[in-house]
């Protein structure tokens, strides 16, 4: 049996309550300071936090090993995540975390479609069931 700290499961309800907790601590952040300026804190604190585990794990790589094909891809991963979290703390300044995070979740169906249609991954009938169930409750959380 494998470590549980090797099991994809694991670290994606890691990521799950750690989302959670961002809508809340960011809800209560951003409520005082401009929503782009908070994007910049927390990002700041992403990167150092990030270095230092790489550091300290040993992680680290010369860049000239990485190929052309990652960097592109990861740029582009970089772009989106700057484009979803600028649009995800306006969202938070905006409106109720209550509604905000249950339409950001909306990104399950994206990822399915996107993932059918670029990467060519192939869901089953009951996969594509549960994600219309998850973007109908998301619906119904967020209105």
């Amino acid at each position: 049996m494998k470590p549980l700290f090797s099991e994809w499961q694991f670290w994606a309800l890691g990521s799950a309550g750690f989302a959670a907790m961002t809508a809340i601590f960011g809800k209560i952040g951003v409520e005082n300071i401009d929503s782009n300026f908070a994007t910049l804190i927390r990002t700041i604190i992403i990167l150092a936090v990030t270095a230092l585990i790489v550091v300290a794990i040993g992680a680290s790589q010369p860049l000239s090993t990485i190929s052309r094909r990652t960097w592109i891809f990861l740029t582009l991963s970089g772009l989106a995540t700057g484009a979803s979290w600028l649009c995800y703390y306006r969202a938070l300044k905006l409106g109720p975390a209550s509604g905000v995070a249950p339409i950001d979740k909306l990104s399950v169906l994206f990822v399915a479609l996107f993932a059918a249609a670029f990467l060519g991954e192939t869901l089953r009938l009951s996969n594509w069931i549960g994600i219309a169930l998850i973007a109908a409750g998301a619906v119904l959380v967020a209105f």
